[in-house]
């Protein structure tokens, strides 16, 4: 007879989730699981409810909370503006990623080609958000050996983010035809000094994956086969580590992605197992500080504005378009129509987490109990990024 499993991932305070431990520790079936404080699992409203045989999951079904944000319908009463500020906020852990795809979608309607300096700069600000938002990820596994997650390092990119556009987290620094800032000399010397923090993160990190603890841990683990990959759509890291060759950045170049393409090495790891998910974060921690560093000489020898002038109210063209980005998690899509008035008729975004939450009810079948942490913490999701 299958024994039944409640697990609440995420933060345990009262009003988050609606279980909370007790003097004596958690009600008998409930597993309460912390991936750490860096991790963005954190926000908590994702349960899990399991049937184990044996301590191994026969059955699993992914209950996501009550985050019902309705951004998709609050899209149609916003003009472009108003647009990408709230499209920054769905996925906070890479708020950049989602401003930029409606930015692009907007800009391919209008047939608006933005400056040489705007390319660059938002390719290098992509790739400052890779990091930032994968160290979130990664940080579970110092946490687990009982190390100092990479606190220091985020910071230090939130800081540089502040300091070109005067926000830590949500930049909302894309405009339809460019950047709402420009990074000057000095800005761009202290981008390339924080690169060395990076690399030396990224050592780190795969020295202690590869300890005997955590190697243990993640070996084998929930493994992610290719038919499963693609039945769920799930992209990203998580699907290189598993062997499917899907990087939009090198096989539908965008940005400046075209000329740098000889920087975007695949993962070695292809296994598809926790482990592999991890490494595969920690190998592209080294790529996109491969990218910011030639992003950062090519600025310095291409002058010029990070924007094209448009009027106070931007109205689109009537038609639809569809245009995807290799956003941190995976592929970021936006289907925009419109009828030709300031605000979208309709703005549907396609969102990796959805995928990557949906895919945990195969992936945890036949996992052990003991192994959950270590599945949910290299499964990539953002709470705000589920529910559209």
């Amino acid at each position: 007879m299958p024994t039944p499993l409640r697990v609440l991932v995420g933060a345990l305070g009262p009003g988050v989730l609606p279980v909370v431990p007790g003097p004596e520790g958690p009600p008998a079936g409930t597993l309460l699981l912390d991936l750490g404080p860096e991790h963005p699992s954190g926000t908590g409203l994702v349960e899990l409810r399991l049937w184990l045989e044996d301590d191994r999951v026969t059955e699993a079904t992914v209950v996501v909370g009550a985050l019902h944000r309705g951004v998709e319908k609050l899209f149609e009463v916003r003009d472009y503006r108003q647009v990408l500020v709230l499209a920054d906020r769905h996925d906070w852990q890479a708020p950049f990623a989602a401003e930029l795809t409606v930015a692009l979608t907007c800009e391919q309607m209008l047939g608006l080609e933005v400056p040489p300096r705007a390319v660059w700069m938002r390719t290098l600000l992509a790739e400052h958000t890779r990091v930032l938002s994968h160290l979130g990820f990664l940080g579970w596994v110092p946490t687990r050996l009982g190390s100092a997650p990479p606190s220091a390092l985020r910071e230090s990119l939130r800081t540089q983010l502040q300091r070109l556009t005067g926000n830590r987290v949500h930049p909302m620094v894309n405009r339809v035809g460019g950047l709402a800032a420009d990074a000057d000399d000095a800005w761009l010397d202290a981008e390339a000094a924080v690169l060395a923090d990076v690399r030396a993160s990224a050592d780190r990190l795969e020295e202690q994956l590869g300890s005997g603890p955590l190697r243990e841990l993640t070996d084998g683990v929930a493994v992610l086969g290719r038919e499963v990959v693609e039945a769920y759509g799930v992209t990203g890291p998580a699907a290189r580590a598993g062997g499917l060759d899907v990087d939009l950045r090198r096989q539908r170049p965008y940005l400046a992605y075209g000329e740098l393409a000889d920087l975007l090495r695949p993962p070695a790891g292809r296994a598809g197992d926790a482990h592999a998910r991890l490494a595969t974060l920690v190998h592209e921690l080294r790529v996109s500080a491969d990218l910011v560093a030639a992003c950062v000489e090519r600025l310095r020898v291409t002058p010029g504005d990070v924007a094209v002038r448009l009027g106070k109210v931007v109205r689109l063209p009537e038609g639809e378009a569809y245009v995807a980005t290799e956003a941190p998690l995976g592929v970021s899509g936006v289907f925009l129509v419109s009828r030709g008035e300031k605000t979208p008729w309709r703005l549907k975004l396609r969102t990796p987490s959805f995928n990557h939450v949906s895919v945990l009810e195969p992936l945890l079948r036949g996992v052990h109990v003991d192994a959950l942490e270590a599945t949910l913490a290299s499964i990539g999701y953002v709470v705000g990024d589920i529910d559209k």
